[in-house]
């Protein structure tokens, strides 16, 4: 299964009705990251996005929850370190793309044996979007950790960081800032497809 090159992070509160309009442009991959909310809206916001996104091929993954991904039809998952662990999400679930949170190499060499799709690594740039996380890795990390699995940057990452990522290694990026907190998310998503082509 192929891996997007870039992931949009989708919550509730993001104005949806851009969705179409971004799937268009060429966003390719779509991660429902919504955890505020039961699982009952977690799966209609989930079909929502799909709906809007996969007549353009773009692909839709679910933060946390292989039973959400499953439920819904999407495409894939994305794991942490404290959700499912991979393994027991691919025996769940074969056929679906399963993306692991990675730190370093070593991180990644264990999920690509436990049976991950692809890797989210990071953060690579400082970041307001997550509370807790680690200093920033820097883009020169990066290149350490390719070769097992498709490395996919996250934190902090603009149009130009895009494009250091993908210079330094990284098969793409998964923003939620670079899209949703600019005056005009479509031109900006615009601007991080053509920076990781």
């Amino acid at each position: 299964m192929r891996v997007p090159r870039v992931f949009c992070l989708v919550d509730a509160t993001d104005p949806l009705h851009l969705l179409d309009d971004l799937a268009a442009i060429g966003v390719d991959g779509f991660q429902v990251r919504a955890k505020s909310l039961s699982t009952r809206d977690l799966v209609a916001l989930t079909r929502e996005v799909i709906a809007a996104v996969r007549p353009h091929g773009a692909m839709v993954v679910v933060n946390d929850r292989v039973d959400v991904a499953l439920v819904t039809g999407a495409d894939g998952v994305h794991l942490g370190a404290s959700d499912l662990p991979i393994r027991e999400a691919r025996r769940l679930a074969p056929e679906l793309l399963v993306g692991a949170t990675c730190r370093d190499a070593q991180q990644l060499g264990v999920a690509a044996v436990d049976g991950a799709s692809y890797a989210g690594f990071g953060p690579v740039f400082a970041t307001s979007s997550k509370a807790g996380l680690p200093d920033p890795l820097g883009p020169e990390a990066i290149g350490g950790a390719t070769g097992v699995l498709p490395v996919i940057a996250i934190g902090g990452i603009d149009a130009v960081g895009a494009r250091q990522c993908r210079d330094a290694g990284a098969h793409g990026v998964a923003v939620i800032g670079a899209v949703w907190r600019q005056p005009d998310p479509v031109r900006a998503a615009k601007e991080l497809v053509a920076a990781v082509a």
